[in-house]
C-alpha cells in the first residue's frame, strides 16, 4: 500500500518516525512518502518537505510567510494527486492538516488523522470539521474517547506513543543502567538559594551582602569557591548547612 504522512513539526517527526516502522513491519513492501524530519527519514520514509521549512510561529509570522503557507499547501496538493495514496495520514499539526484533509476528502481520498488536535482545549467547533473529513481519528489520551462521544463521533484509543519511546530507551540502556549509577555512598547535596527562607528554617540562604574576608560571608558561613573571584559589590554567595 502507499501511505502520505504529513508532520509538521519535530514532536511529529518522533510520532510519526514510530508509526513508520509499525507500518513497515506490518507491512514491508508499503510505499510511504511523508513531510517531516531526520527520524522519519531513517525510519524508512521518503521525505518530499523537512519540518524546518514549515515551522511558523506566532500571528505575526504566520501572516508575514502567508505566501510560503499557501505555496506548501499547492504543493502538498500536487504531490499526493501525483502519488494517489491508498491512505493520507496526518499527524496533529492542525492547522495545516485540517485544510489539507477537507481538501482530501473532495478528492475522496482516505483521511487517517492520528494524534487529535486539542479540540477539548479551545475552538472546540473545529470538532466538526474533524467529522466531516477525517475518516478515522486515533487519539493518545484515554480521556479523548469520551470527549469525542459526546459530538457522537467514534474515535479510536492508541495509546501514548512516547510510552513506547521510553519502553524501547531502557530496553536498550537496562544493560548499562547500573554502570551510570553513582559509585560513591556519599549523598550528593545541591547548593542552591532558597529565597529568604527564615533565619531559624537552617536551609540554604541568599546572601545579599559581600562578605568581609576572602572565604566567608557576611553569616559567617563558607562561600563556595567559585564567587571567590568575582567582584566584592553585592557579591552572591550560597549560605551551606548541612
Amino acid at each position: 500500500m502507499k501511505y502520505y504522512i504529513i508532520a509538521g513539526e519535530p514532536s511529529g517527526d518522533l510520532h510519526g518516525s514510530n508509526l513508520i516502522r509499525e507500518i513497515k513491519k506490518l507491512d514491508p513492501k508499503s510505499t510511504i512518502k511523508c513531510w517531516g524530519g531526520d527520524l522519519m527519514e531513517a525510519a524508512g520514509g521518503e521525505v518530499l518537505k523537512h519540518y524546518r521549512e514549515l515551522a511558523f510561529m506566532g500571528f505575526t509570522e504566520v501572516v508575514k510567510n502567508l505566501p510560503t503557507i499557501l505555496r506548501n499547501m499547492k504543493t502538498c496538493k500536487e504531490q499526493i494527486r501525483q502519488f494517489q495514496p491508498d491512505a493520507i495520514i496526518l499527524i496533529d499539526y492542525p492547522g495545516f492538516n485540517l485544510r489539507i484533509a477537507k481538501w482530501a476528502k473532495q478528492q475522496n481520498l482516505k483521511v487517517i488523522y492520528y494524534i487529535s488536535p486539542q479540540v477539548w482545549a479551545w475552538k472546540e467547533n473545529r470538532v466538526k470539521t474533524i467529522k466531516a473529513n477525517v475518516d478515522r481519528m486515533l487519539v493518545i489520551l484515554p480521556f479523548e474517547k469520551e470527549f469525542y462521544k459526546k459530538w457522537n463521533y467514534d474515535v479510536e484509543y492508541v495509546g501514548h506513543p512516547l510510552v513506547e519511546v521510553v519502553d524501547r530507551f531502557i530496553e536498550d540502556n537496562g544493560k548499562r543502567e547500573a554502570d551510570l549509577a553513582p559509585k560513591t555512598e556519599n549523598p550528593v547535596r545541591p547548593w542552591l538559594p532558597e529565597g529568604n527562607p527564615a533565619p531559624s528554617s537552617g536551609g540554604n540562604r541568599m546572601c545579599r551582602r559581600s562578605g568581609t574576608g576572602p572565604t566567608n560571608c557576611c553569616c559567617g558561613q563558607m562561600r563556595p569557591a567559585l564567587l571567590q573571584e568575582r567582584q566584592p559589590w553585592k557579591r552572591p554567595c550560597l549560605a551551606y548547612r548541612k
